[in-house]
């Protein structure tokens, strides 16, 4: 490794990168996202490692194989994408690694039962674009993660990595980037939406020597993985938007603060920080511009109110994570006092693209007000599930349908949650909704950090509700007496309800608590957590009103207002649910039908689990 002295060392080094690239055998990229690392893809592997040792190609090791970030396609996992032909391979086992080395690497044959089959038409794909989950997405931010080993400056370099930093060092001064990026209209990706061209601005115009620059990939939102994605999978690309934030605003210390509860990230950013430093693209005099930044890593406090950006901060100085009164902005006076510029991961990785191809180039995604493209979690009651960038602006239904394939076992939509914990419910009348700031935040809802939860007809809306809740009144730092004590008794009136408890006067009482959190809060975790009680209160009330009224969960969800019964007419008397009763409730001869002692049974729903003859329902 030859530290870069100059902008045109750096273009050699990728023109010879790219021309090894281009005269490169076959590759094996295997994704080692943690969702596929959790399907086994380490086993994946080690088991084709051995396969090209037996086959001598053990010489070539390094250049045939390469272990890569998320792809997206997570309940797929684990990923094996042959290049350069894509071929995507899918749920792939290590039994299955022989075939891959001897079929599709030495024989160039495809192996038709890894292939993808879509169930709802069984059309086989035998590469990546063919696939409708990654048809129809645009893929900005994500389009190198198959092809970027992270733990590799040099994948990044031969994908055009740090190109944007060359030519913003040799022809840009820092007033035009930061015009550029205004002109773009990048948001903040964090949530707020906020444009990231106006918070640039704000703090370059800010009066200190001093000025720090942080990276927010503190990701606390239940389901929601894209910044740990971006971090472990690319993690160059987020610090070229770091290094290029830091010479338009003026800065020269950085820190990235990443969830506590991400090691891979932070190894991977360390070993990607090292080797900028390494290289000379990090830390004094980069490629002899005069230009000095460096960047450190730090892990987050484990708790979810540290990705509020006035808690992160007081976290990074030591302090216990709790936010404050954000009367002055952080871009005015916020790490030790000093004007701070803080982006989220996503929106960072964002600033090498438009530095590169341009504002122009970046207006043509998303729409007018929502420039460029957003990365969802979709997860929830959907069939393919995955990490989705999409333009910004596109309906819900297309992205549900077009992508996600619609909902698992053809069963009717009720309500997709979008925007993470403090984001609201919205019903399925509503799907053709746009998916940008506006449109979501007039619905009750937020874009938040980009989670996407959808629901089916057999989810109680009052339970989702009284389970974001519980999390964020578990989550909240306990500063403000809004939230601490709002949540509470929120959380305690929507637990009554689930119980059967409730009386028609709480739901006066749920909105008015809701307004006293939202007006009263010092943080948006406290003023967003009623978010989900309120849309599904708006938007489902009727089943407040059964809950209340009728003392039963529609959805047959919560455990106090639901009953099982064993049909007299189709139990055979087999005895697989006296067997598996906890409580003993149940009673019958053998052969006999059977029958559930109510006053004892503590409505688990095993035995409905386990009976042959779907005997046993719940009303």
């Amino acid at each position: 490794m030859v530290k870069l002295k100059t902008p045109q060392e750096l273009e050699n080094l990728r023109a010879s990168l790219q021309k090894q690239l281009k005269y490169s055998a076959k590759t094996i990229s295997i994704c080692y996202g943690s969702s596929c690392k959790a399907s086994g893809a380490e086993e994946v592997i080690t088991a084709i490692k051995n396969e090209l040792e037996k086959n001598n190609l053990e010489t070539n090791l390094e250049r045939i194989i390469k272990e890569t970030g998320c792809h997206g396609f997570c309940e797929q996992g684990p990923l094996v994408l042959i290049k350069p032909q894509n071929i995507f391979y899918c749920r792939v086992k290590p039994e299955d690694a022989s075939r891959i080395v001897k079929k599709s690497i030495i024989k160039n044959e495809i192996i038709a039962d890894l292939l993808f089959q879509d169930p709802q038409n069984e059309n086989i794909f035998t590469t990546e674009e063919e696939i409708p989950f990654y048809k129809k997405q645009t893929r900005l931010l994500m389009q190198h993660n198959s092809d970027i080993d992270p733990r590799r400056l040099e994948d990044y370099l031969a994908q055009g990595g740090y190109s944007a930093l060359n030519k913003v060092l040799t022809q840009n001064t820092p007033e035009e980037i930061l015009e550029k990026v205004k002109s773009s209209g990048l948001r903040g990706r964090g949530g707020a939406g906020f444009p990231t061209g106006q918070k640039w601005e704000s703090c370059r115009q800010a009066e200190s020597e001093i000025k720090y620059l942080i990276c927010n990939a503190d990701e606390g939102d239940p389901g929601c993985f894209q910044d740990a994605s971006l971090v472990e999978g690319n993690p160059h690309q987020v610090l070229e938007g770091m290094i290029l934030g830091a010479y338009a605003v003026g800065i020269t210390t950085g820190y990235i603060y990443i969830r506590y509860e991400y090691p891979v990230a932070v190894r991977n950013f360390r070993e990607a920080i090292e080797q900028a430093r390494d290289y000379g693209l990090l830390g004094e005099n980069i490629l002899d511009s005069g230009f000095s930044f460096d960047v450190q890593v730090k892990r987050g406090g484990g708790a979810f109110v540290c990705g509020e950006s006035s808690a992160l901060i007081a976290s990074l100085e030591g302090r216990p994570g709790e936010p404050r009164d954000k009367y002055v902005r952080n871009t005015k006076k916020g790490l030790w006092g000093k004007p701070t510029l803080l982006n989220n991961v996503k929106t960072l990785a964002s600033v090498p693209l438009i530095v590169e191809k341009g504002s122009d180039w970046f207006r043509q995604f998303g729409t007018s007000s929502s420039p460029g493209t957003m990365i969802f979690s979709l997860t929830g009651k959907i069939k393919h599930t995955g990490l989705v960038e999409i333009p910004m602006g596109i309906s819900m239904h297309s992205l549900i349908w077009d992508i996600g394939g619609g909902i698992r076992n053809d069963k009717p939509l009720k309500a997709v949650q979008t925007g993470g914990p403090s984001g609201g419910c919205i019903p399925a009348a509503n799907i053709d909704l746009p998916l940008d700031y506006e449109h979501l935040s007039n619905a009750g809802s937020m874009l938040g950090s980009g989670g996407m939860i959808v629901m089916d007809e057999n989810t109680c809306m009052v339970d989702v509700a009284r389970y974001f809740l519980s999390f964020t009144q578990q989550e909240s730092c306990g500063k403000c007496v809004p939230c601490r004590e709002g949540g509470k008794h929120l959380l305690h009136t929507l637990n009554k309800i689930t119980r059967g408890e409730g009386q028609i006067t709480d739901l006066t009482l749920i909105r008015e608590i809701s307004e006293a959190m939202q007006k009263g809060a010092l943080c948006n975790l406290g003023r967003q957590a009623p978010n989900p009680v309120l849309t599904t209160l708006h938007y489902f009330e009727n089943e407040y009103h059964r809950h209340i009224m009728d003392q039963k969960c529609p959805a047959g969800v919560c455990r106090h207002l639901i009953s099982f019964y064993i049909s007299t007419e189709d139990c055979t008397g087999c005895g697989k649910c006296m067997d598996v009763c906890p409580e003993e409730a149940i009673r019958g001869e053998k052969r006999e039908p059977h029958h559930i002692l109510q006053g004892e049974c503590n409505r688990c729903g095993i035995c409905q689990e386990v009976c042959p003859e779907n005997a046993i329902s719940k009303g």
